[in-house]
């Protein structure tokens, strides 16, 4: 058993995966070849706390480019011939905890009117990057973003600030929505679809933050009192903020984080969105996880008992990538698991907060440092 800092990875066996023997992961084959294809072009990922890198990674990932699955299992020898698996056991803790997100798709226009008011934004030009070299007293360890000033860097302005104008008139708006609620949800999940008027459809994905930490509403309509703690869901807040209009700014600005976009490179849009590995996502295979513990594009098996909408009353055991993460995703066996685009995916997405276990599969000879 290896003892980390956050974390002890227990080995395992796939006899001990529950669900392993019915999983099928040869859908993953895209996502490792366009691993691969950004490792070997542009540059490997920064390896997190684990100390797995993408040097780790690439036997996996060379072997996927020369041997690729005709049935659900071929591709789980694949997995049992080339990687040891090893429980992620939090310090502390009992189980891990897997949540979901989708590509929403927001009814938007090109140009302001009466109806479409709320815009996307770009990233600006006076938001910078902050790390160890240029931080200062005025930002805590946490700000990854702040305002550059002639006086050095500060705090960026906020959710409140931002809606009430202080991006107004640079030319950043990517798009107007009608529903502020739609944009806010579209910040949460990093990423959308905006479907113009006359039919276009576009992508966008995150670019940056203001920099503030997120905070979610979720937790503070629970701690109000507004929605009871067993019931809460993106449709239970959504179906909150509809019946009560009037509050709709108290509670959104609760949340300071705020999300600043890109046009996305992806046009096939039958793919998912791109995400912070680089890469489009798989719908269902993709997993979000906290990059200051593990490195993306490694394989994990996530086995949550009790979720079982996703996979037709069985529960959810999937061999996932780690291709993503966010804010809220910190931990070593904290994950957010993407369920698609449009509507539908966001149905599903929404009603995910379940404990599971999370398996890493170690490519043989990496795992070696781990026994």
């Amino acid at each position: 058993m290896n003892d980390l800092s956050a974390c002890r990875l227990r080995p395992a066996s796939f006899d001990d995966l529950p669900g392993w023997s019915s999983d099928d992961p040869s859908s993953l084959w895209p996502a490792l070849t366009d691993c691969r294809r950004y490792l070997q072009s542009v540059k490997p990922y920064k390896p997190g706390a684990l100390g797995l890198t993408a040097e780790d990674l690439m036997p996996l990932l060379d072997a996927a480019s020369t041997h690729s699955p005709d049935n659900a299992a071929q591709a789980r020898l694949f997995f049992e011939q080339r990687t040891r698996p090893f429980l992620v056991e939090p310090n502390g803790q009992n189980a891990g905890l897997v949540t979901a997100f989708y590509e929403p798709e927001v009814a938007v226009s090109d140009r302001p009117d009466d109806e479409y008011r709320h815009p996307f934004y770009r990233r600006p030009l006076d938001l910078v990057d902050v790390d160890d070299a240029n931080r200062t007293a005025d930002l805590e360890v946490g700000y990854a973003f702040a305002l550059r000033t002639d006086n050095g860097l500060k705090p960026y302005p906020d959710r409140r600030d931002i809606d009430r104008g202080w991006l107004e008139g640079r030319g950043l708006e990517i798009a107007w929505a009608r529903s502020k609620v739609d944009v806010f949800f579209a910040h949460v999940q990093g990423a959308a679809r905006l479907r113009y008027p006359d039919g276009r459809l576009r992508r966008i994905t995150y670019a940056a933050k203001a920099g503030h930490p997120f905070s979610g509403i979720g937790r503070l309509l629970i701690d109000r009192g507004e929605i009871p703690e067993a019931n809460i869901s993106m449709q239970s807040i959504r179906a909150w903020l509809a019946a009560h209009p009037d509050r709709v700014d108290e509670i959104l600005w609760h949340n300071r984080s705020y999300i600043l976009f890109r046009e996305a490179e992806v046009d096939d849009l039958t793919r998912g969105p791109i995400a912070a590995a680089k890469v489009p996502l798989i719908a269902g295979r993709s997993l979000a996880v906290d990059r200051q513990i593990h490195t993306f594009g490694f394989p994990f098996f996530i086995h949550a008992k009790g979720l079982t909408h996703m996979d037709g009353g069985r529960d959810f055991a999937r061999t996932m990538l780690a291709l993503d993460t966010g804010s809220a995703i910190v931990g070593p066996a904290r994950g957010d698991i993407f369920t698609g685009s449009g509507d539908e995916a966001g149905e599903l997405a929404g009603a995910v907060r379940n404990a599971a276990d999370f398996y890493i599969l170690i490519p043989k000879q990496a795992a070696e440092r781990f026994v």
